[in-house]
């Protein structure tokens, strides 16, 4: 008797393509699958990963906060790239001179950025002028700062927990519960 394979776990979840069907990223894809075949620099295979991701691991990232990265020193004159989208950012007055290259910057960014002098490049550019990724900054958006991290974690009401619980409305009526507090039976 032979024993039966299973193959209910075979399946890897590893994206090799973007799931989006826009014509011009998948163009940026056909590049940097090039560039990271040909090339030996891991800046090419870093990119082409990011270019798969999906919306929710794309975070975009604020002007303020590709500022403060490039402020870190040996940084000055080198271009930031964020495979994501570049947001505006009121908490900031003074945006200095930055080079950026990035998938998508709104407008409000896209303002601030050219003001202060400085420019922003398309990553077809960006392989033009530097196809091993040299003088560049890689960086990310906070990938946690999704409400939905909030609610994980360890359960709501035990020890130790900061999680926030799903609650369906904030009112006297709602997570008063016995046991949270002395008005309310006992406090645990």
């Amino acid at each position: 008797m032979g024993v039966d394979i299973r193959h209910n776990k075979d399946r890897k979840v590893v994206r090799k393509a973007p799931k989006s069907n826009d014509i011009y990223l998948k163009l940026l894809v056909k590049l940097y699958r090039f560039l990271a075949r040909r090339t030996d620099a891991p800046f090419n295979k870093i990119i082409l990963k990011r270019l798969y991701m999906s919306r929710s691991n794309r975070q975009p990232i604020s002007v303020a906060r590709v500022a403060r990265n490039m402020s870190k020193g040996g940084r000055e004159g080198k271009t930031a790239v964020v495979v994501g989208t570049v947001t505006g950012d009121k908490r900031i007055f003074k945006v200095p001179k930055l080079n950026i290259c990035a998938l998508r910057v709104t407008e409000n960014a896209r303002a601030s950025i050219l003001a202060a002098g400085g420019n922003i490049i398309t990553f077809d550019q960006l392989a033009q002028q530097a196809p091993k990724g040299q003088n560049t900054v890689l960086m990310q958006g906070p990938r946690k700062s999704r409400e939905v991290y909030r609610h994980f974690g360890r359960a709501p009401g035990v020890p130790h927990s900061h999680t926030k619980p799903y609650v369906r409305s904030n009112g006297r009526k709602f997570e008063r519960a016995r046991g949270r507090r002395h008005s309310r039976g006992y406090k645990a």
